[in-house]
């Protein structure tokens, strides 16, 4: 299963406007923007964190690369990721990491990541 990247700006874009829950889909919007294009996103999850002094969540996407050119994008995406600066509105990104890197090459050249961000309040 994969998501259209077409559906996937149509389905952002509604939550936006019906107040979509949480940072995620601004974080999703960067991950996709630093992509080029070239990333299909397949699942995200959330979790709720906390230390002793602050609080946020750890976001948890999963991301494939189909296709030569696709691949090429995503080698850049996974160098690009832990530098990026992030502009989450009310949220510091204090981790952004590649979590897995998998390559296939049947039934054509695939590349899958997963990736997570750990946002932290920003009062």
């Amino acid at each position: 299963m994969h998501v259209d990247p077409a559906a996937t700006r149509s389905l952002i874009t509604k939550l936006r406007a019906t107040g979509g829950r949480g940072p995620w889909l601004a974080v999703l919007s960067e991950l996709l923007a630093l992509a080029h294009g070239g990333a299909r996103l397949l699942h995200h999850e959330e979790r709720p964190w906390s230390s002793a002094t602050f609080s946020g969540s750890r976001h948890r996407f999963a991301f494939e690369f189909v296709g030569e050119d696709a691949i090429a994008k995503g080698e850049h995406w996974l160098e690009a990721l832990p530098e990026h600066e992030f502009t989450i509105p009310g949220q510091l990104v204090a981790d952004a990491r590649i979590a897995k890197v998998e390559h296939a090459m049947t039934p054509g050249p695939r590349l899958a990541v997963e990736a997570e961000v750990l946002l932290l309040l920003d009062d």
